[in-house]
């Protein structure tokens, strides 16, 4: 954990919010955030700030949402993780490697292609005065047509999304804080690694569970986490897609590391049991 947390530093410091705030516009953050809408648009899929405008309403709504997005992607996480090291001994190696794997290529990720998330859009660009990490200052033809990015609709310049945390607060933390600053990388969206963790959740723990709602409820967490990071405007759902990609990645090359070290420590059992 410490040694990924050093290579997440060092990609922070040199690809990252640290690295792009500091030196000035971030402008590759913010055209790679172009890019994914103009393919979600051609797709028929770009409907972040719709649905986000759906629940803006409802204070308490987007407020769990905000905790949930903070607090369940560790948690539940770390819970599975010691669940299946107490619980799936035999196969824990396996998905162990798999997390491993998978968060190493989201980093990958964070560092070739960082993207602005949504909520940053019409934020404050970055000042080294008043700070902020956003693309406001950005010209983008993007924002001329209309709240929700579609044609036809009210135009009043901007992306349309809200920054649900600074908005809504109730979360334990804020990107606002020095403490944040310092430790988060704010361009981090694709791949989405709230999508990857929350998936390998449910398929990890999906031979543990014996009752149909366990099931049900365990395969709605990765579904509920989508949600969260659209509606909070951390995320594309596109992210959402890179997120579930690295994480077959990670599963086939940690499911490969793991056969191959089985197979090398058989030989090397073998080998002890001839010579004795």
């Amino acid at each position: 954990m410490g040694a990924f947390y050093v290579v997440y530093s060092w990609t922070r410091n040199l690809f990252g919010s640290s690295h792009i705030a500091a030196d000035g516009i971030p402008e590759q953050a913010f055209n790679n955030a172009e890019r994914l809408i103009r393919l979600e648009r051609f797709i028929g899929l770009y409907h972040e700030e719709s649905v986000q405008d759906w629940f803006l309403n409802w204070d308490w709504f987007i407020r769990f949402w905000n905790v949930y997005y903070g607090t369940a992607h560790f948690v539940v996480t770390l819970g599975v993780f010691w669940i299946l090291f107490f619980k799936r001994p035999g196969v824990f190696p396996q998905w162990r490697n798999t997390l491993a794997i998978t968060t190493a290529l989201g980093i990958v990720g964070f560092s070739l292609f960082p993207v602005m998330p949504p909520r940053l859009l019409d934020a404050q660009c970055p000042d080294p005065v008043r700070g902020g990490y956003g693309g406001v200052c950005i010209e983008s033809p993007l924002r001329d047509k209309g709240a929700d990015g579609l044609v036809g609709t009210e135009d009043d310049g901007t992306f349309g999304f809200v920054d649900t945390l600074p908005e809504y607060g109730a979360a334990l933390w804020t990107f606002d804080s020095d403490t944040m600053k310092s430790i988060s990388n704010q361009y981090a969206a694709m791949p989405s690694m709230h999508i990857g963790w929350a998936s390998w959740c449910a398929f990890a723990m999906w031979p543990l569970l014996r009752r149909r709602w366990t099931k049900i409820a365990m395969l709605l967490y990765p579904a509920a986490t989508l949600f969260c990071i659209v509606v909070t405007g951390n995320h594309y759902w596109i992210d959402g897609v890179g997120g579930q990609l690295v994480l077959g990645a990670g599963a086939l090359v940690g499911w490969g590391v793991h056969r191959w070290n089985q197979n090398r420590l058989d030989r090397k059992h073998e080998a002890q049991f001839a010579t004795t």
